[in-house]
């Protein structure tokens, strides 16, 4: 079978498949595999199924923006007159633009909500990171002392068939 040349104007394709199946002995490789086992003399179950071909067509792009990839750094920040600063003094700087309308309160509110969310997540940040340096140490300290037993171990089977080696 082919690949059309171009793309189907009413994305309908009247190709099929068959899929055959058919139960091997244990221990089978797959050069072992034959036209002959597909037989339906010797009271062999052959198992049929047909797929149909369908083209669907592609979603159009999402008009989010994607992220970076995961675990880089995510920063919030905004670039504004060329400048990037951090999403609160961003936001505070809006405000007094705005000269102390309405939304003011709901805004100093949702600041305040920001950057007891940034705290939290540099003290969870360092936190977490004292963790890891304590697991680093831990692990360190493990994988010594089994190297050395290692060591030790094999040094003294190396004295003793010397020894035996040396006798006989």
């Amino acid at each position: 079978m082919q690949a059309h040349k171009e793309a189907l104007a009413d994305m309908q394709c009247k190709d099929k498949f068959l899929i055959q199946s058919v139960v091997a002995p244990s221990g089978t490789a797959n050069k072992d595999i034959t036209a002959e086992m597909f037989n339906r003399k010797d009271d062999k179950i052959v198992n049929e199924v047909k797929l149909r071909v369908v083209y669907i067509p592609a979603n159009p792009p999402s008009p989010v923006p994607e992220g970076d990839e995961e675990g880089s750094p995510r920063t919030s920040s905004v670039e504004d007159d060329n400048r990037t600063t951090s999403l609160p003094e961003a936001v505070t700087r809006l405000l007094d633009k705005s000269n102390g309308k309405s939304s003011s309160s709901e805004a100093k509110s949702m600041i305040s909500k920001i950057t007891e969310e940034r705290a939290s997540a540099i003290q969870q940040n360092k936190k977490l990171q004292e963790e890891l340096e304590l697991l680093k140490r831990q692990t360190g300290k493990t994988r010594a002392g089994g190297t050395m037993f290692v060591v030790l171990v094999s040094l003294l089977l190396g004295i003793l068939v010397g020894y035996f080696i040396y006798r006989a």
